[in-house]
C-alpha cells in the first residue's frame, strides 16, 4: 500500500489517496483515537463518485469512524472490461425494448465484477487495518449489492453492512445470499428506473441474517431521502460502537 497524497478537508478530515496493487483508493480519517472502519462500496469510478463518497466519508468520520474506498474493477483509471461492456450494452438494449433481461446478461455483467472486487476488498482491510489509528470491528455501505453480499459470506472481520439495492443480481448470489449473518440495513428506490424491484425484494427475502430491515423510499436512484442517513448512523452505532 502506497500512500500518494494527503490534505486536511476545510471540515479537519484527513484525506489520503493510495494505491494498494495498482488499485486506486481514498482514505479519511479524524486523526484522533483508533477508529472502527467503514469500507464504502460505490458502482463506478473514484473521480465520477468522489462527490458523493466524500460526502459520505465525512459523516462516517463525524461518527466517529475511519473511511475507505476502492476503484472499481472496469471504472475510472483502471482497464476496461470488454465483456462487461458488452454485457451492459445488452442490458441496456433489453431494458430500452422493454424486454426481460435475460440471467446470462446479468451473469456476465455481476459476477466477474464479484469475483474480482471481493479479494481486492479483502487485501484493502488487511492494509487498512494495519495503519495506525484504524481498527476492526469493520462496516460495509454501498453498492454494487452483489458486491456487499459475496463480501458479507467470506469475510468474517465484517461485523454490519448497509446495502443499496440498485443493481441486477445473479441467481448465484441470491443464494450465496442465505448464507449472510450480519446485521443488514437495506435502502431500495421503489421507482428506480434501472433496478428490478422483484429482484431486490428476493433478495432482500433470501438474506440470512436474522437481523435485516429493509427500508423502501419512493423516488428514483439517486433519491435516497436525507434522513436515510440519521438511520444509518444508529445502524452502525449499534455493530460497530
Amino acid at each position: 500500500m502506497h500512500l500518494t497524497a494527503a490534505r486536511r478537508l476545510d471540515d479537519g478530515v484527513d484525506e489520503r489517496t493510495f494505491i494498494l496493487d495498482g488499485i486506486p483508493g481514498v482514505l479519511w480519517t479524524s486523526g484522533s483515537a483508533p477508529a472502527p472502519l467503514i469500507l464504502l462500496g460505490h458502482p463506478g469510478g473514484l473521480s465520477r463518485m468522489y462527490p458523493r463518497l466524500v460526502a459520505r466519508a465525512r459523516r462516517c468520520v463525524a461518527q466517529g469512524y475511519a473511511a475507505a474506498t476502492l476503484e472499481l474493477p472496469g471504472c475510472g483509471e483502471r482497464p476496461r472490461s470488454a465483456v462487461a461492456d458488452e454485457a451492459r450494452a445488452d442490458l441496456r438494449r433489453a431494458v430500452q425494448a422493454g424486454e426481460p433481461v435475460a440471467d446470462e446478461i446479468v451473469d456476465r455483467l455481476v459476477l466477474p465484477l464479484v469475483e474480482q472486487a471481493v479479494p481486492e476488498c479483502r487485501a484493502a482491510l488487511d492494509a487498512l487495518l494495519a495503519l495506525p489509528g484504524i481498527e476492526g470491528p469493520v462496516g460495509y455501505a454501498g453498492g454494487v449489492i452483489s458486491v456487499g453480499v459475496r463480501l458479507a459470506v467470506v469475510e468474517p472481520r465484517l461485523a454490519a453492512a448497509l446495502l443499496f439495492a440498485g443493481s441486477y443480481v445473479p441467481r448465484r448470489i441470491v443464494e450465496e445470499a442465505r448464507q449472510v449473518t450480519v446485521p443488514l440495513l437495506v435502502l431500495l428506490q421503489w421507482d428506480d428506473e434501472g433496478n428490478d424491484r422483484r429482484m431486490a425484494l428476493d433478495l432482500f427475502d433470501a438474506l440470512g441474517s436474522t437481523e435485516k430491515t429493509l427500508h423502501a423510499n419512493t423516488g428514483g436512484h439517486t433519491g435516497v431521502p436525507e434522513f436515510e442517513g440519521d438511520d444509518a448512523d444508529r445502524f452502525f452505532a449499534r455493530h460497530l460502537t
